[in-house]
């Protein structure tokens, strides 16, 4: 992953209204939900809450699907995991570092 799109990704969640949109869809799992089911879930109008999802999905954390006249909306765990991993890629490396150097 490209720091740039680790940092879109993590600036889409630097919102407490988006973390709410997010979190809702992650509990909601890959059946997803619709814009309405989001507005009765979380009480975020109808107009901010489309903004919301446009950023989100602009990150790629959430993926729309149309159906007929519907929009069913899903976290996507493949790049919410990559966001993960990115910033946990180099946890504890000083401290790795540091031992293997005084072991020495």
């Amino acid at each position: 992953m490209l720091w740039e799109q680790a940092a879109q990704g993590f600036a889409a969640m630097g919102s407490e209204a988006r973390l709410q949109v997010l979190r809702c869809l992650i509990r909601a799992g890959q059946d997803g939900l619709m814009v309405n089911e989001i507005q009765d879930r979380t009480g975020i109008a109808p107009s901010t809450l489309a903004h919301h999802l446009k950023f989100l999905t602009g990150a790629g954390v959430v993926e729309q699907e149309k159906v007929g006249r519907s929009t069913i909306n899903r976290a996507s765990f493949e790049q919410l995991e990559a966001l993960a991993q990115f910033v946990l890629s180099e946890c504890c490396e000083d401290a790795h570092s540091k031992k293997a150097a005084n072991d020495v």
